[in-house]
């Protein structure tokens, strides 16, 4: 009896289910990592990141976010969402898939706090600090304003002043606001704001 061709057919048989067990061996490494799972895209290179680095992406990508943004972002992740998140992240800070990808694993590794964008104080530079505000009123006759104190005297004659605009002068100077009042003179004469402040330090109680 010929035993040839039952013995291909074996083999055909056998090399047949090696491939078939091959191929489904490689849907089921790519279902494990497809978007359905849950799973974030290409985890292991996330993961490569060292502590350090992951903290700073971390709190790097948790301050591009504002606090209904920040708060979207963790209830996805908490939802294992991580596709979600990704692409919430990506849609709302503008950055790349990959880089938003890095950006939610370093928040779901290094949970982070929101922190509201801190404002710097500005000082009070009054040397600058003169407003652009409507050109004042010119009258038709120059006012004379004279401030002295010892054997120091000065004087500001200007078209810009009246008696009721050197009242308020004088009355900021009175109660403290001395760089309120040079800046009101400043802007009421022809003046520097560094003279404005000598006169007004002679009219100081």
């Amino acid at each position: 009896m010929d035993f040839t061709i039952p013995l291909l057919i074996l083999v055909v048989v056998a090399a047949v289910v090696a491939l078939a067990a091959r191929a489904l061996r490689r849907a089921v490494a790519r279902s494990s990592g497809s978007p359905d799972s849950g799973a974030t895209p290409d985890s292991q290179e996330v993961s490569n990141h060292t502590g350090p680095e992951m903290m700073a992406l971390a709190r790097s990508s948790a301050e591009k976010l504002d606090q209904d943004q920040h708060r979207r972002v963790y209830a996805l992740i908490a939802q294992n969402q991580q596709v979600g998140a990704i692409k919430f992240f990506h849609e709302v800070t503008g950055e790349g898939l990959r880089a938003s990808r890095d950006a939610v694993g370093a928040l779901s590794s290094h949970p982070q706090p929101f922190r509201a964008a801190a404002t710097v104080p500005t000082e009070h530079d009054t040397s600058d600090q003169i407003t652009e505000e409507a050109t004042p009123e010119r009258f038709s006759y120059r006012y004379r304003a004279i401030a002295s104190r010892g054997d120091v005297t000065r004087e500001v004659s200007s078209n810009m002043l009246n008696d009721a605009i050197f009242a308020d002068i004088r009355e900021k100077a009175a109660g403290g606001n001395v760089e309120d009042a040079a800046i009101i003179l400043k802007r009421h004469s022809e003046i520097s704001l560094e003279q404005a402040r000598e006169f007004i330090a002679l009219l100081e109680p």
